[in-house]
């Protein structure tokens, strides 16, 4: 017997397999790569709003522990896929400057907000406004880390790309069977595709469509990532990625026309130079109506668990929920109750 089976290995499953492996836990991954939302992310950390000049929840506590977390992964993989780089808020007006002094002055967001406009000069961006500059930033290339993380777990044979069958789930008091697999515990990481999940299919997962774009502009020289109605976030190579559209109807993962002529008109509106779309993608993000994840136990079948709902922060909070989930179920550490699926009862 093992202790878990996970399925699905976006930042959310693999945060939980990596919370194990520091545990000394056995588990095998099951992942058909259905999902694309993890893949295909901005990837971006930033502890505060910016629309509403407010500070991310618990943003303090998920810093640290990424920054900890992330880099032990780093090191054990000899990968670099976290980037720390400012975010430059793009001013539009004298308001603008002024709203960001008054939340700069909030003891909550103070230490993540400079009070020094930034006047740099870049080409192919106007701004005689200046920027912002959040501190605290950066971004983890999520096609790197999860790329590797997966061979890393093939490497230990602790990873199955073979689609989970839901009816082939058998469960007992102190343990549940999955085709030759006896484990205690088993969790669900599966994003948006748990509304194929028949246990965990009552929660209220949205969903919500991200659309971005990755394009070249050679007159592009920017150091930093621009986060204004899009971010712009340079790769290196006059590459950058640029996003991302929210659509609540549309929950597939075929990129838009009308996405599309989105992405390219908020681009003109910050850059004045041209540049080419090489690629464009698109995933539906695991969003909730309350904005809070959904962790914690089936109210049935106390070895069924589930780590979903991470929105758009997922690289934010993955490390943070699977330590609190673990803490969970080996500890009996309570959830926070606004986490908590309890907070849904069974219709």
């Amino acid at each position: 017997m093992i202790d878990y089976i996970i399925v699905g290995s976006g930042l959310a499953g693999i945060a939980f397999a990596e919370t194990l492996l520091q545990h000394n836990k056995s588990f095998i991954v099951f992942d058909n790569k259905s999902q694309s939302s993890s893949s295909i992310a901005g990837g971006l950390y930033n502890p505060v709003i910016l629309k509403r000049f407010s500070q991310v929840w618990n943003a303090n506590q998920q810093l640290e522990l990424a920054n900890g977390f992330y880099a032990s992964i780093e090191k054990k993989l000899a990968v670099q896929f976290d980037f720390k780089i400012p975010i430059y808020r793009k001013f539009f007006s004298v308001e603008e400057q002024n709203n960001w002094f008054t939340a700069s002055d909030k003891p909550n967001l103070a230490p993540f907000l400079s009070t020094t406009i930034v006047h740099k000069k870049y080409n192919g961006i106007d701004a005689p406004f200046g920027y912002g500059e959040v501190l605290q930033t950066g971004y983890v290339d999520t096609i790197a880390l999860l790329t590797h993380y997966h061979n890393y777990l093939k490497s230990l044979n602790l990873f199955t790309s073979d689609t989970f069958e839901y009816t082939e789930l058998k469960m007992f008091d102190d343990h549940i069977e999955y085709q030759n697999t006896k484990a205690k515990h088993i969790i669900f990481a599966e994003g948006f595709g748990m509304h194929s999940n028949p246990f965990f299919n009552y929660l209220p997962l949205d969903g919500t469509k991200g659309e971005l774009f990755i394009i070249k502009a050679a007159d592009l020289d920017l150091d930093v990532i621009i986060n204004t109605s899009v971010f712009i976030l340079p790769l290196g190579d006059n590459l950058f990625k640029v996003g991302a559209t929210y659509n609540w109807e549309d929950k597939t993962n075929t990129p838009t026309a009308e996405g599309k002529q989105e992405l390219i008109d908020r681009i003109k509106e910050i850059l004045n130079c041209d540049f080419e779309i090489v690629e464009h993608f698109a995933g539906v993000r695991p969003t909730v109506k309350d904005r809070r994840p959904l962790l914690g136990t089936h109210p049935k079948h106390s070895n069924l668990h589930i780590l979903n709902g991470l929105g758009t922060r997922g690289v934010m909070l993955a490390p943070t929920l699977a330590k609190d989930l673990y803490d969970f179920i080996e500890n009996g550490k309570p959830l926070e109750k606004t986490i908590d699926i309890k907070r849904y009862a069974i219709s």
